[in-house]
């Protein structure tokens, strides 16, 4: 079968495409040699396919479109062409297996493909002839050889035992090589007595195949003793693994132990993290083998009789694809020029080169050095298609490039001389003649036909070896027409052109040099004087870019004309710089620029350091920041704690900073307070930006300089001394432990009385002595402290003693009901005991059987109670209060609320509208035995979006409402009673009158459900006195 194998890569067929291929035409609709597309690659193609049919694909393109030779295809009916694909039926592994190229021709020469190997995977059965049965003692080892028949592609082996339909796992006994498809038991056992058949799959065409059965016999007569492992598996010496790949090593050890199988490197060093091992141990699988996989690998078999080891060389093989790094172009060249082209391809091994033209090798008039193709004065007979090769032991690649040869005679069709050139007196001008002719012309003439040319004219005139005209200081006796004549071998051409010579532009009114001020607005002019026949054009550029007058709102180009002026309004910062004034003309370009500096507040200081700190005063230092091109005059300092609303200038020394000094003492700060800093720069633009804030620092403790204010006092129960003052705000507390010292004294006594209070926060403190008679007068001040010492000490006030409560209770107190839910209390008020004594309210307590007394306070001599329950007795009582507390109740006295008004509404409601009157009626509401007695009624009606409301009151159940026209209007009805009033009939919805009708006659009847209500009634009991 290897012979075989042999044969085929040897065939080598070429195979021809005959196809129309429409390419779309390029804008020239340009004629060229075939370019392959697409090209044949190596395949391989399984035979169990169902088809039975084998595509090799090919496709170029050319204009005209390729045609192509038939090649060896007729011998053999099994090939045909298909859509330019070349079709094998039933192909057969020999006769078709081998090396194909694809060769593509039209009338501008030939290209052959690169070489596409096709090979076949197939797997044939095995021989049906009957195994030997094979006779083994038990502990003794087996190998059993599967012998595959001939097959090409990947396989897989296995083998099945007993005919069993699972395939037989392999473990530490047992091993399967996939390089050999042999099965190796390293010590027999009594079960492995029966028939082994070897399965080989083709992983291409999936098919599998079956051998014989192999029958083995487990002799149990006599016991195989132990023996030391025998490597029977092993990998090669020497192995070549090209990068990227995946190598497989398998090691099997037959022996009695069965022997344990393990891997190492020779070097010592670790086994790579990516390396797998299978169960059994046999193989060790290395994936995308690098260069540090390399190296000498053991293979260790080891049981308790011995050991063996196995050791193979992994070599990394650094084999390169070839590629190309320089390729062809195609050339258009003219007769008997010199052709030289040259290609360069990489890869390892290096790569040898051979030239083809038109598919064959090139011998005759040709250099060829490595990858460079040289032919000297190349002729007609020299276009064609060429193709260089690069190959090596690996592969080929193919590069192709046209070559044309042109001869023609000299044609301005494409490049004619300039029909009009523009150029300005004084000036310089290049008048090109460059006509297409093959070969290059021999002689060019440059004819002025108007005139002829001076000496003086001849001196700024040169005809260059290209045929080039060139003019220097050009004057308007230049202008007229020229005519070019070209010439070679094969025939003569000409081509005219006119020179138009125009005045020169210049600018008479440049920009100037300006300083601004932020938040100006200036124009920087730009006048011109320029031939009048040509319209000048205006571009301003600003630090060398364009300015964009679109996308830029301060700036403004006007004027006219020969006048393009830049306004720039509200100037910033970011405005300085140069300014470019750029004039274009048909013939000519001129500029002129200027400095535009804008002088503005300063920048931000920078590198703000707070030292030398102390409990008032901190030292600070900067650095200067940008002074916006107008000098800093003095800078000011501002600090910010966590009391201040924003950021506050501070006092320094000196006063004003001048603007050469870079450092300053901050002074008057509060002890023991956090302080953030920043310095803001001064100049005669005005005030900048700050700098950035300094690090928070905390000035050091002191003795607290400030006092309480505000100290008052007075109030209180009997026998209590209240002394009030206003807190020390925490920024004047100067440090730790803060608190106040309250100092008091009869008036008239020498001795104070101290006491100290640990809260910063205490703002009030109450003396306790029963001996204190009413309204006596002391002498209070308040002093400060901290964990540095004791501060000062408030001015001294005179604050009295509390009062005594009234001794007397309000008399003449009585009460009235008003309604079911409210009673009316009057009493006549305390008379004072003295002129310090006031009176400041009165309690007036309430109570109902079995509940708790609530209590309503007022400063009149009358109260209204509200919220009460209908028809219920309560129990009332008054008392006055001062400032020292509540003085003695009234007699008790009992008084009952009236009875509820009904809880029916008013129902059977109607209304009729007419014109802008609304007649209502409605059914009387009759008062339950419980309910008081309805005495008229309460009509409540607004407009629907109006919030002000309008009352009436009637003794009927029936009214008239007189309403304008025009508006939706609520209306509701309620029962009037003694009691108070009863419950509302509810919104009733009157809608607007149209003013299409001087009439409208409508009813709406509204019917209210009446809710029947009953309640208890009993007589009062008073059981909880109300001044407890």
């Amino acid at each position: 079968m290897c012979k075989n194998e042999d044969r085929r890569e040897k065939l080598m067929f070429f195979f021809s495409l005959y196809f129309s291929y429409f390419f779309p035409p390029s804008a020239e609709n340009t004629r060229h040699g075939p370019v392959f597309t697409q090209e044949p690659s190596d395949s391989i193609f399984p035979m169990s396919t169902d088809d039975k049919q084998v595509f090799i694909n090919c496709k170029a393109k050319g204009n005209p479109p390729p045609r192509y030779r038939d090649i060896n295809t007729d011998s053999d009916p099994n090939y045909s062409l298909v859509e330019g694909n070349l079709l094998i039926s039933n192909p057969h592994v020999i006769n078709h297996g081998g090396v194909y190229q694809c060769i593509a021709t039209n009338t501008f020469g030939t290209v052959v493909s690169r070489e596409a190997k096709v090979q076949f995977a197939f797997l044939q059965n095995f021989s049906s002839k009957t195994r030997n049965t094979v006779s083994v003692r038990e502990g003794q080892a087996v190998v059993l050889l599967c012998g595959p028949p001939p097959h090409y592609g990947e396989i897989k082996y296995s083998w099945v035992f007993n005919g069993q339909r699972n395939f037989l796992q392999q473990d530490a006994r047992r091993f399967i090589s996939q390089k050999t498809g042999n099965l190796y038991i390293a010590k027999v056992e009594a079960s492995d007595a029966g028939n082994y058949t070897c399965a080989v799959r083709n992983m291409m065409t999936n098919s599998t195949v079956f051998s014989s059965p192999t029958p083995v016999v487990v002799r149990r007569d006599v016991v195989m003793g132990e023996y030391e492992p025998k490597i029977e598996v092993q990998f090669p010496d020497t192995l070549h693994v090209s990068k990227g790949s995946s190598v497989k090593l398998e090691c099997f050890a037959l022996g009695n132990p069965v022997p344990s199988i393990s891997w190492r490197r020779a070097d010592g060093n670790p086994l790579p993290g990516k390396i797998k091992i299978n169960h059994s141990s046999g193989v060790l699988e290395i994936p995308y083998f690098r260069p540090e996989d390399a190296g000498m690998y053991e293979c260790v078999a080891e049981n308790s009789r011995g050991r063996n080891v196995a050791r193979g060389q992994l070599i990394f093989h650094s084999a390169e694809h070839l590629q190309w790094v320089q390729t062809l172009k195609d050339a258009h060249m003219a007769i008997d020029a010199n052709l030289q082209w040259e290609c360069k391809a990489i890869g390892k091994p290096r790569p040898t080169y051979r030239w083809l033209k038109n598919g064959q090798s090139l011998k005759e008039r040709i250099h060829l050095e490595a990858g460079r193709l040289t032919i000297p004065k190349i002729s007609l007979s020299d276009s064609g298609m060429y193709q260089c090769v690069a190959e090596n032991e690996h592969g080929s690649v193919y590069a192709s490039a046209e070559l044309k040869v042109v001869a023609s005679p000299p044609d301005f069709t494409r490049r004619p001389v300039k029909k009009s050139t523009v150029i300005q007196r004084g000036g310089e001008v290049v008048l090109e003649c460059r006509p297409h002719a093959s070969p290059r012309l021999i002689t060019k003439e440059v004819i002025k036909k108007w005139a002829v040319f001076s000496f003086v004219s001849l001196l700024r005139r040169t005809i260059m070896e290209d045929g080039t005209l060139r003019i220097t200081n050009i004057s308007k006796s230049d202008g007229g027409r020229y005519t070019c004549v070209a010439r070679n071998r094969f025939g003569t051409s000409s081509s005219t052109g006119s020179l138009v010579v125009k005045e020169p532009t210049k600018i008479i009114v440049p920009p100037l040099s300006l300083d601004a001020s932020v938040g100006q607005s200036i124009v920087l002019p730009c006048e011109v004087s320029s031939d009048s026949s040509l319209s000048p054009i205006f571009k301003w550029f600003f630090n060398g870019k364009a300015i964009d007058f679109n996308r830029q709102e301060h700036f403004e180009m006007i004027g006219g004309g020969f006048a393009g002026d830049l306004m720039v309004r509200n100037i910033q910062l970011k405005h300085s710089g140069k300014y470019v004034c750029m004039v274009h003309t048909e013939v000519d370009t001129v500029s002129a620029a200027a400095d535009l500096i804008v002088r503005g507040p300063p920048g931000p200081p920078e590198g703000l350091v707070v030292t030398d700190i102390t409990d008032t005063t901190v030292q600070l230092s900067w650095g200067s920041g940008p002074d916006n091109h107008s000098p800093v005059t003095k800078y000011m300092v501002q600090a910010r704690t966590p009391f201040s609303i924003g950021w506050q200038t501070v006092r320094t020394v000196p006063d004003s900073v001048p603007g050469q000094m870079m450092h300053a003492t901050v002074k008057e700060l509060n002890p023991w307070v956090d302080y953030e800093f920043r310095v803001v720069a001064i100049n005669s633009v005005g005030v900048g930006e700050p700098s950035t804030p300094s690090k928070q620092i905390r000035t050091k403790a002191a003795v607290p300089k400030v006092a309480p204010i505000n100290v008052s006092g007075g109030g209180g129960a009997r026998g209590e001394l209240v002394i009030m003052w206003e807190p020390v705000p925490e920024e004047q507390q100067s440090g730790e432990d803060f608190g106040y010292v309250v100092a008091f004294r009869p008036l008239g006594s020498s001795t104070w009385i101290q006491t100290v209070l640990a809260s910063p926060d205490a703002s009030r403190y109450i003396y306790r002595n029963d001996s204190i008679a009413p309204l006596s007068l002391f002498e209070v001040t308040v002093g400060v402290y901290n964990n540095m010492g004791e501060g000062p000490f408030s001015r001294v006030v005179r604050v009295f003693s509390a009062e005594e409560e009234p001794s007397e209770a309000p008399s003449r107190a009585w009460a009235r009901a008003v309604s079911a839910s409210e009673i009316e209390v009057f009493w006549e008020p305390v008379p004072p005991r003295s002129n310090s004594e006031k009176i400041v309210a009165y309690e007036v307590g309430k109570q109902k059987k079995q509940s708790e007394a609530d209590r309503v306070r007022v400063i009149n001599c009358t109260a209204l109670l509200s919220g009460l329950k209908g028809s219920t007795r309560y129990l009332i009582s008054v008392r006055a209060q001062n400032s020292a507390g509540l003085g003695p109740c009234s007699p008790p006295f009992n008084i009952t609320t009236k009875k509820p008004p009904p809880s029916q509404p008013p129902g059977s409601i109607e209304w009729n509208l007419t014109n802008s009157k609304i007649f209502l009626n409605w059914e009387h509401v009759k008062a339950m035995e419980n309910e008081s007695e309805v005495t008229g009624y309460k009509v409540v009606y607004r407009q629907n979006w109006h919030d002000r409301t309008t009352v009436l009151e009637t003794n009927k159940t029936s009214l008239e409402l007189q309403i304008p026209s025009g508006e939706d209007y609520l209306i509701e009805i309620k029962a009037l009673t003694e009691g108070g009033d009863g419950t509302s009939s509810g919104p009733i919805r009157i809608p607007k009158m149209s003013s299409k009708f001087h009439t409208l006659h409508s009813m709406q009847m509204i019917r209210v459900g009446i809710r029947q209500r009953s309640s208890g009634m009993g007589a009062p009991c008073v059981t909880n006195p109300l001044c407890d």
